[in-house]
């Protein structure tokens, strides 16, 4: 069985995810717990499956917990972009028909102006939170910690940048299907057939995880019992840094990515041991010719 649940039970105090700042860590016996949790929360909000959460989150530890709730319970869940005004944050809200939204307590500011444009909206705060009626790990740290009885698998819901107009959501149709069920099924060609990965892999996720391609590769890393890296934020000589530490395996990362490790000094790019490097992915712009040949030359 491909799924977090299953390497709980096998190999409970494995580490499924780790901060690259902080070295925050969670294992797959408190991924699954916690994601249980939260999924049994959902429920309890009348989330059913087929309807629709939000998520506003900066890369944190809770944010994964919250995406694989909604995976399991057969949610479809919105992550939005924390660069956005309480205008464009609300717009997306209502438009993906979210019946909750869970944001980090970094951004609780926001809540009274998207409570206000979005007053059906249960809004709740993930962290430091003073208000009880509004904390999100307060009211589920006693809920159950075994699978809801109606598990099936949920999937992203995410937007355009609003490039030509209105931010677009790209909508799935809902099926209920198991929650090992790879949604896109793309995702098992490209992580699985292509780059090889497996349950030893230890992926590098540099990127903001609001965004299509490091959400799906970082959680399907961790669905085929691997680790995922998450740096909180990208630094060119830190992602080499991290490639070093946690003997990364499998990478993704976007061109302007490339261009920036590719400007740093030739003593730095050379500083770092990068052989446990096996397979890197690019996503989103188009890579130009001449950044891929010089990152494979460097690379191998």
């Amino acid at each position: 069985m491909k799924h977090p649940s299953y390497t709980a039970k096998t190999d409970p105090d494995k580490i499924a995810y780790e901060m690259a700042g902080s070295g925050e860590t969670l294992s797959f016996g408190q991924l699954d717990k916690r994601s249980n949790q939260a999924a049994h929360g959902f429920r309890k909000l009348q989330v059913e499956a087929g309807e629709n959460i939000a998520l506003l989150f900066e890369n944190c530890l809770d944010f994964v917990v919250l995406t694989w709730a909604a995976q399991r319970s057969g949610v479809f869940y919105t992550a939005i972009s924390c660069h956005l005004t309480a205008n464009e944050i609300s717009y997306i809200v209502g438009d993906c028909a979210a019946k909750v939204l869970v944001l980090s307590s970094k951004y609780a500011e926001l809540f009274p102006a998207i409570q206000s444009a979005c007053p059906d909206v249960r809004i709740y705060v993930s962290g430091k939170c003073d208000d009880p009626g509004m904390d999100w790990n307060a009211f589920v740290r006693h809920m159950p910690s075994d699978p809801i009885q109606d598990e099936t698998v949920g999937a992203d819901l995410l937007y355009s940048s609003g490039t030509t107009g209105r931010p677009k959501g790209v909508v799935r149709e809902f099926t209920r299907q198991p929650i090992e069920t790879v949604i896109p099924p793309l995702m098992t060609v490209l992580c699985e057939t292509m780059a090889n990965m497996n349950d030893q892999s230890v992926y590098l996720s540099p990127a903001p995880l609001y965004h299509a391609a490091p959400l799906r590769t970082s959680m399907m890393a961790v669905m085929l019992g691997g680790k995922s890296i998450i740096m909180e934020r990208f630094d060119a000589e830190g992602a080499l840094k991290c490639i070093e530490q946690f003997g990364v395996t499998h990478a993704q990362f976007v061109p302007t990515m490339f261009i920036r490790m590719l400007r740093l000094p030739e003593a730095v790019k050379h500083r770092y041991d990068l052989s446990s490097l096996k397979r890197v992915i690019h996503a989103a712009a188009p890579c130009p010719v001449d950044i891929k040949r010089q990152m494979i030359a460097w690379g191998g």
